[in-house]
């Protein structure tokens, strides 16, 4: 089991992006291909709720109607993303979290530290998709990226063939832990550079 803080620290990493979204950076694209800004703040919102459940060992099965387009011109949708991402984070800190099985918002039971993986890299890589269409420089300590690059490691090839990740983008061994981290998940970490 990872130091349970590191999902912690992932998540205030993704608020403080967030809370740096201005109204208008909504349209712009990310490095997340088929996600600009205001799509890829509904996908976190829309699995958000499912993530948290996961920690508690409760199946919170996804709204039924797929990834609608919230309505993101008031301020209110930050609040409510940095709430639910917080909540997320505090559920995950539970060392009990990361034990045994759990559902992340369907049927089948997944090792718990497996999905735990997953919601770091999803606060992570989500995080830097933000970041990086935003304008923000943001940094991930080496712990965190340490682990998440060991985590990515064991479930890309699944992420893959599940359409969650793209093809790997090839990235030097000698390059900093977070571009390795992104190449494993399909990202270009020069993207809008």
């Amino acid at each position: 089991m990872p130091d349970v803080r590191l999902v912690t620290r992932a998540a205030s990493a993704l608020t403080g992006i967030v809370d740096e979204i201005k109204p208008d950076q909504l349209d712009n694209p990310t490095p997340c291909g088929e996600y600009d800004v205001r799509k890829l703040v509904n996908h976190l919102l829309f699995w958000g709720p499912s993530l948290e459940g996961a920690a508690r060992k409760e199946t919170v099965p996804p709204p039924a109607d797929a990834e609608s387009e919230l309505d993101l011109t008031g301020g209110d949708w930050s609040a409510a993303l940095r709430a639910l991402v917080e909540a997320v984070a505090t559920a995950w800190a539970r060392p009990e979290a990361w034990q045994g099985g759990t559902h992340m918002g369907g049927p089948t039971e997944l090792p718990a530290s497996l999905v735990g993986g997953m919601v770091i890299g999803e606060l992570v890589v989500h995080g830097w998709d933000l970041a990086r269409a935003t304008g923000q420089d943001r940094s991930w300590d080496d712990e965190l990226l340490g682990y998440l690059h060991e985590e990515v490691g064991r479930f890309a090839e699944q992420g893959r063939a599940m359409g969650v990740f793209g093809p790997e983008v090839p990235v030097p061994d000698s390059a900093p832990m977070l571009d390795r981290v992104l190449g494993l998940t399909g990202r270009d970490p020069g993207w809008g550079r």
